[in-house]
C-alpha cells in the first residue's frame, strides 16, 4: 500500500505563516523585524549584497552606463524586489483564500532619467514611475483574482516602501 504524499496549496507552508499570525496576536512586538544587508565593493561598479547567509548577490552595471554587465544592476534589483515581494503576496494570500495558482509571472518596468545620475542636472536621480503587470493562470472566478489583487496592493511591504516617502537616513561613518 502506498501513501500518497499531497503538497500543500500552492508549496506554500500555510502552518508557518499561521504560527506567525498566532505569535503576533499573542505579542505585538512579534511583528517588528529588522532586515539588513552589507554591501561590498568588489572595484569598478562592481559590488555584492550579503544578506543573512545566504551567498551574496552581486551587482554592475551595463557596458553603457560604464560596468561589465555582469550581473543585475542596483535599479533592476529594486524592480525585482518589487516583484518578488508581490509574487510572495500572491502566494501567501491566495494559499489563505484557498486559490490554486496554476501560474504567476510579474513583469516590473520603470523609467530612470540619468540627468541627475551623470551630474548633468540637479534634482530626482530614481524612478519616474514604475508599472507592475500581473498575470495570473487559476481556475478561480475572476472576482476572486480581483479580491486576492487588491489585498496583494494593500500589504505588499516592498511596493508600499516605494509609494511613500520614506525617510532614509545615510551616514558617512
Amino acid at each position: 500500500m502506498t501513501t500518497e504524499v499531497q503538497s500543500p496549496l500552492n508549496d506554500v507552508d500555510i502552518k508557518a505563516v499561521g504560527d506567525l499570525v498566532a505569535a503576533v496576536q499573542t505579542d505585538p512586538a512579534n511583528a517588528r523585524t529588522t532586515w539588513a544587508a552589507r554591501v561590498r565593493w568588489k572595484g569598478a561598479f562592481r559590488s555584492e549584497a550579503a544578506v543573512r547567509s545566504f551567498d551574496p548577490t552581486p551587482s554592475d552595471e551595463p557596458t553603457a552606463l560604464g560596468g561589465g554587465d555582469t550581473a543585475a544592476n542596483p535599479v533592476e534589483q529594486l524592480l525585482g524586489a518589487l516583484g518578488n515581494c508581490l509574487a510572495v503576496g500572491y502566494a501567501a494570500n491566495a494559499t489563505v483564500a484557498g486559490i490554486a495558482l496554476d501560474s504567476l509571472t510579474v513583469e516590473v518596468k520603470g523609467n530612470v532619467d540619468l540627468h541627475v545620475f551623470l551630474g548633468l542636472a540637479d534634482g530626482h536621480a530614481g524612478f519616474d514611475s514604475i508599472t507592475a503587470t500581473v498575470r495570473v493562470e487559476s481556475d478561480a472566478p475572476r472576482a476572486d483574482l480581483e479580491s486576492l489583487h487588491e489585498k496583494v496592493i494593500r500589504s505588499s511591504p516592498v511596493g508600499h516602501t516605494l509609494a511613500a516617502a520614506v525617510p532614509v537616513d545615510i551616514r558617512l561613518a
